[in-house]
């Protein structure tokens, strides 16, 4: 594993997207907790992007306009279906439910569409990992699940210390009723702008 392979996938797993926002919305609205198991959500919706590029399913998402459509807009109609549960105080990120089992499944099952419906992420790793993989690997496809783990489990640290960090100071936000309006609305838009981002987005 290169130096280069490294760098490379810690900038992209800290750059700001809809995974970093909903681990950081997690941590603030539910706790430390509730912060490891969307890190590891969102990791594990990682998993069928690079199936998709493993198989070279990613190939024919690239090429298909109607089936690369299809999936953006389900992403971005999810976005702005959290956006809207979001200022509702309802779903996975609402402050103060019950933190039991089903809080658990709804925040895993959040994170892991949050991820499929992206199909960036699939065309991503159909360019990005095979840039590290040489003409001459004697097992190209056993390297590349190899730089995919590595990958998540970047992901999964990352994410995770996003998570902790905003959940340090989630007594100081949800003690204060104008911050955690404004926290409301500010991940609310935050998650409206992602979902126009993806919208204009182009294979």
């Amino acid at each position: 594993m290169t130096p280069e392979f490294i760098v490379t996938s810690l900038i992209i797993v800290a750059s700001p997207g809809t995974g970093v926002l909903y681990t950081l919305a997690a941590g603030l609205a539910r706790g430390s907790r509730a912060s490891v198991i969307t890190a590891f959500a969102c990791t594990l919706g990682i998993i069928p992007h690079i199936a998709a590029a493993a198989l070279g399913l990613a190939a024919l998402l690239h090429t298909s306009a109607l089936l690369f459509q299809a999936l953006k807009y389900a992403g971005v109609a999810y976005l702005l279906y959290m956006a809207w549960q979001m200022l509702r105080q309802r779903g996975a990120l609402a402050i103060g439910q019950e933190k039991g089992p089903r809080s658990a499944i709804d925040i895993v099952t959040t994170g892991i569409l949050i991820n499929i419906l992206n199909p960036k992420l699939s065309i991503f790793f159909f360019a990005f990992l095979p840039q590290f993989i040489s003409v001459t690997e004697p097992s190209p496809l056993a390297r590349m699940l190899e730089l995919s783990a590595a990958f998540m489990a970047m992901t999964f640290s990352v994410f995770m210390v996003y998570g902790l960090a905003a959940a340090t100071i989630r007594e100081h936000v949800i003690s204060r009723p104008r911050v955690l309006a404004w926290m409301r609305r500010a991940f609310a838009g935050a998650f409206v702008a992602l979902g126009a981002k993806l919208a204009f987005a182009e294979r």
